[in-house]
């Protein structure tokens, strides 16, 4: 890891205003979003950041995002190259490639923030409640994703809920794996523990492109 240390971090980080506490960088992510909801994204200028990030990089958030192709991480954060740290799968959940990615995120990079970004009307959540409630099976790796989400459906489903299971689903699903990597060893809980690092969940709503801090 020393190695891959010294490559990822310059004498002076690439882009400084990503050097942020924890409770900054959340501050700085919903503001973002804040603007992006309102249409008052800033403009930008990618050639005016290219010969820094040619030499390293210090984004100050990882995001755990669904890949569902209506969610952009930098879009909907209104940030540009070089702020966020992003993993996508289906489901948005920790695989261990995820949490290797997301320890080389804070461990290497020095990001101070993990978000895990659901959002409504997830594919992946809906086809494991069908899976639940009707005992439905899918084709190929696809049951690989819901296999992984059950637990988080089979805990909604046995709590009271406003609304309807997926909806109750998809944010239990956000809060287990946020508390699951709070909890990773060694590298992500002793971040956490020394104050280095903060985990979150957020909820992207489709319609509105809002997201509401849900962990």
């Amino acid at each position: 890891m020393s190695a891959m240390t010294g490559v990822a971090q310059a004498k002076s980080p690439p882009k400084p205003d990503n050097v942020l506490s924890p409770d900054q960088a959340v501050k700085r992510l919903m503001e973002g979003n804040k603007r992006y909801t309102s249409g008052k994204t800033r403009s930008r200028s990618y050639s005016s950041t290219r010969a820094a990030l040619a030499r390293g990089q210090n984004p100050y958030a990882c995001i755990l995002s669904c890949a569902d192709s209506r969610i952009s991480p930098e879009l909907c954060f209104d940030e540009e190259r070089g702020d966020l740290f992003v993993t996508r799968v289906a489901g948005n959940y920790v695989t261990p490639d995820i949490l290797a990615s997301l320890e080389y995120g804070v461990a290497v990079l020095k990001s101070q923030l993990i978000m895990v970004l659901g959002h409504t009307s997830c594919g992946a959540v809906s086809a494991t409640v069908r899976a639940l409630e009707n005992q439905a099976e899918f084709p190929g790796h696809i049951q690989t994703i819901v296999t992984a989400l059950m637990p988080a459906v089979r805990a909604a489903a046995a709590e009271p809920h406003t609304g309807s299971l997926l909806q109750a689903a998809t944010v239990e699903n956000i809060k287990q794996n946020v508390q699951r990597l709070q909890e990773a060893t060694p590298l992500l809980s002793k971040a956490v523990q020394a104050g280095a690092l903060q985990v979150v969940g957020g909820l992207y709503d489709l319609e509105t492109g809002r997201i509401t801090l849900v962990a």
